[in-house]
């Protein structure tokens, strides 16, 4: 074996390198195992046509926790955000809506279509913000661990007063939107479709199912529980791409004495077996593809549970009944990502000419009918008849993505089946998507000049998204908070000594947050101190 280290990161994603950065500030020795030729993960910035670049897969800044990103001082490091001048922008038959811009524009937008849901406004953006806000302080602490010992007793003491000290309304809130589907919540509290959908889209992102799916509300609430610049449920550009929230991650590590490894994949967790009466086997490092050992008694991976539990750890090293719920830990998503270069910006009918929408989150999927029949459609068909299709142009903000008067676009797209034979399908689909765009902005199909597609399947390929899924498995409530990956792990510590989990696969799920990498350090630095040894 290569020299020892106190700990390897497996995934130089955003994750990682949160978590390497706590570690290594803490004292331990840290090395960061990345497979790309680029640090980043799914949050990179690549050129995909000469003079353009544009952030390859996540595209949008709201869930990133401001502790994190004071701690490894992304601003200081010369990252910026810009706030969406309005947040989203949704053409439809009867013409388009627009939200964002302070609450009273909304609302006087919503009272175009509906002076009632005008009305109800307010009451279901206070509703939200209370259940958010829950989120957003449960989002940087462990959940509590079944069997956890004294240690998850307390956790579960601490957590549970918060939620019991909500008041009746919005512990009724909290339960109606982590059973209830997308559409059962919507329309308890509007009427209007197209402003339904409006909110009703975020339920299916990333998310491979209808807004009738049981459970979709919480998806849509997982989207409102960020904030930029301060600002509680807002979304923005990063400049420069996501690219640069990594970049300046990376810094931080290596100023804190992380080393970072690119194209070296791993291709084997290494164990000492142990009889199960002396608590079963430890970690003693990890196999690199090209043979390599490197010696470590702590591994976090910040790849998602599929591709951990299913390749890189054998299943003999497994307890049985953990190995059989991660054959059928659930992966897989409906998300096809677009990047397209432009030589105008589109000219939507209900809306022609240049404006603050071309800053927004663009959104074609007028009614929650439109997205079931997405979803119906492609279980059917294996892709969407007309799927649904988030816009978003970063270059109307950020003129460093494409050359004077051109623009870049992402394209984030649902509903497309993760089994479809994506090598034969992909050029059929990107198509799909154009023609989609293009029905709204009739110069859109004429004015791109390249494209770059990523499939389901380009996505598990590229970044390690088993069945393309952007939240390393899905945001359902057998996979959630502390059965996030699997009830008695969810403290973010594998099933084997000296294994941990810093990714997207653990509470609090999906999203460029660094929540993962930010706990699972937590939990490692407390295992290693006496307390946490004697309390766990």
């Amino acid at each position: 074996m290569t020299r020892n280290y106190d700990a390897l990161i497996i995934g130089g994603g955003h994750n990682g390198l949160v978590c390497a950065f706590y570690l290594a500030r803490a004292g331990l020795k840290v090395r960061v195992l990345e497979r790309r030729h680029v640090v980043g993960g799914a949050a990179v910035t690549e050129e995909f046509h000469p003079g353009f670049r544009n952030s390859t897969a996540s595209y949008t800044v709201s869930l990133l926790r401001p502790k994190v990103i004071a701690d490894m001082k992304l601003h200081a490091r010369g990252w910026r955000v810009v706030e969406r001048q309005i947040s989203n922008f949704l053409p439809h038959d009867g013409g388009y809506l627009k939200l964002g811009g302070g609450h009273e524009r909304t609302r006087a937008e919503f009272a175009r279509f509906s002076a009632k849901d005008a009305e109800t406004l307010p009451r279901y953006e206070e509703a939200l913000e209370r259940v958010a806000q829950v989120l957003r302080d449960m989002a940087l602490k462990t959940p509590p661990n079944a069997g956890g010992g004294i240690r998850a007793l307390l956790a579960a003491a601490a957590q549970g007063r918060k939620l019991a000290g909500m008041g009746i309304e919005a512990q009724r809130d909290t339960m109606d939107l982590f059973v209830k589907s997308a559409r059962d919540f919507l329309d308890g509290w509007f009427e209007n479709d197209y402003i339904k959908a409006a909110f009703g889209f975020d339920a299916v992102v990333g998310n491979y199912a209808s807004p009738d799916t049981p459970g979709s509300a919480y998806v849509l609430l997982h989207h409102v529980f960020g904030e930029v610049n301060g600002k509680k449920g807002a979304w923005g550009h990063s400049i420069g791409g996501m690219g640069a929230i990594t970049q300046a991650m990376a810094e931080a590590c290596v100023e804190a004495g992380v080393e970072i490894s690119l194209e070296a994949p791993v291709a084997k967790l290494l164990v000492t077996p142990a009889p199960a009466e002396a608590g079963g086997g430890k970690v003693a490092g990890v196999r690199l593809e090209s043979g390599e050992e490197i010696a470590a008694k702590i591994v976090a991976a910040n790849i998602g549970p599929a591709l951990l539990y299913r390749q890189l750890v054998d299943r003999a090293d497994l307890p049985a009944d953990f190995a059989r719920r991660m054959d059928h830990y659930k992966a897989g998503s409906g998300t096809f990502r677009m990047n397209v270069a432009l030589s105008e910006l589109p000219d939507f009918t209900v809306l022609p000419g240049t404006g603050e929408h071309h800053t927004a989150g663009i959104m074609i999927c007028p009614t929650l009918d439109y997205m079931d029949r997405a979803y119906t459609s492609a279980r059917a068909n294996g892709m969407s008849d007309e799927p649904i299709v988030e816009m978003t142009i970063p270059s109307t903000v950020d003129d460093s993505l494409a050359p004077p008067g051109c623009h870049v676009a992402a394209l984030f797209c649902q509903q497309f089946a993760p089994g479809l034979d994506w090598d034969a399908r992909r050029e059929e689909a990107a198509d799909r998507i154009i023609d989609t765009v293009t029905a709204h902005a009739p110069n859109f199909k004429a004015s791109v000049i390249a494209r770059q597609i990523h499939s389901p399947l380009d996505l598990e390929r590229k970044f390690g998204l088993v069945g393309g899924d952007i939240m390393h498995g899905h945001m359902s409530l057998d996979q959630h908070w502390a059965a996030r990956p699997v009830l008695g792990h969810g403290d973010y510590r594998g099933p084997i000594r000296g294994l941990y989990m810093c990714g997207s696969g653990t509470h609090p799920g999906g999203g460029v947050t660094g929540a993962p990498g930010h706990n699972a350090a937590h939990e490692i630095l407390r295992d290693r101190s006496l307390l946490g040894r004697l309390l766990g």
